[in-house]
């Protein structure tokens, strides 16, 4: 595959929940997306096929990680600097303590979990 320029501002920009904006970039083997969450946001607790590296830009943001009830369970606050290192079908969730900006890489590409949440959550 040749590499391929992608200025960021003509990349499109989409809203699958209130209070969230996305960029992705998608290759054959990895997902790039720019987050920018608005304080308050919510992304419900979900997990998806691929491993997630969430790197925190900016701002503050509270992570719910592992499943309801389970011995993994616990709530993080991130802010701006740190990465979260994703397990491949790990259940997480966030919530914009702040406006934050985080850069995602998913690996192999594929739906981010506020895909399968739609515009009423």
């Amino acid at each position: 595959m040749d590499p391929l320029l992608h200025p960021w501002d003509a990349v499109p920009v989409d809203s699958p929940v209130p209070l969230l904006q996305r960029q992705m970039i998608t290759g054959d083997q990895a997902l790039l997306a720019m987050v920018n969450l608005a304080k308050g946001c919510h992304v419900a607790l979900h997990s998806h096929a691929s491993e997630q590296f969430a790197y925190v830009v900016s701002g503050r943001v509270l992570w719910t990680l592992g499943a309801e009830g389970s011995s993994e369970r616990r709530q993080v606050e991130v802010t701006g600097g740190h990465v979260v290192r994703l397990p491949a079908n790990f259940p997480h969730g966030v919530d914009a303590l702040e406006d934050t900006v985080i850069l995602d890489i998913l690996a192999p590409p594929g739906a981010m979990g506020v895909d399968s949440q739609g515009r009423g959550h």
